[in-house]
């Protein structure tokens, strides 16, 4: 920037002080564009480009009086677009980070409330059913169900025989099958829903 750029931005920024709003549209449309430009370097998307030098901008103007600004203020203003776009690449991971946790862990959906609350109680229901199964039962249950053991792996870790795992399990399942009998016909109605079918199916897997 030049001298007399130099001197006319000075001038702004003494107008802008004094609650000037012509010099802020000024301002504005000197530096808008390239702000928006420059922060396209670190966005894909022009939208939350848009909004974030909108943002500047608006923080410029609410913060008029106490600007503090040492050299240019088209410096200034690509520095304030250039933390901005970084924190907002920090919280975009993050979402991401949370989304895909979400997915491997088949956590629901926000907005599909009710569903989750009654999927919650069913768990409970079946977490109170487990507890109720003889040890052994549930030990072999709970390798196979929730560690993915196999019937040897289980049978090397319980010292028994596959076969008796085999009927253990079976057992397991047929008491979990009674205890929970009158929550099936829900547990398969909402398994119908395409929100809860990543969730459900480990469920349902444990009684067919």
């Amino acid at each position: 920037m030049n001298k007399s750029n130099a001197l006319t931005e000075e001038s702004l920024l003494s107008l802008l002080k004094q609650d000037n709003e012509g010099a802020f549209v000024q301002l504005f449309c000197a530096y808008h564009k390239s702000m928006v430009l420059f922060a396209g370097n670190f966005l894909d998307d022009q939208q939350i480009a848009e909004d974030i030098v909108q943002n500047i901008f608006l923080k410029l103007w609410t913060d008029r009086k106490d600007l503090q600004i040492s050299g240019s203020l088209k410096s200034y203003l690509l520095v304030a677009v250039r933390n901005s776009c970084l924190d907002e690449l920090r919280h975009l991971k993050i979402r991401q980070n949370h989304r895909d946790f979400c997915l491997s862990h088949d956590v629901l959906s926000e907005y599909d409330t009710e569903n989750y609350i009654l999927y919650s109680d069913l768990q409970q229901q079946l977490d109170k059913a487990l507890n109720q199964l003889p040890n052994k039962y549930r030990e072999a249950f709970e390798m196979s169900r929730n560690k993915g053991l196999k019937y040897r792996e289980i049978a090397n870790k319980l010292q028994v025989s596959e076969r008796t795992v085999e009927v253990r399990l079976g057992k397991a399942l047929a008491l979990l099958r009674n205890f929970l009998s009158e929550y099936l016909p829900i547990l398969l109605f909402i398994a119908c829903s395409s929100i809860l079918e990543a969730l459900i199916n480990n469920f349902i897997c444990n009684f067919t």
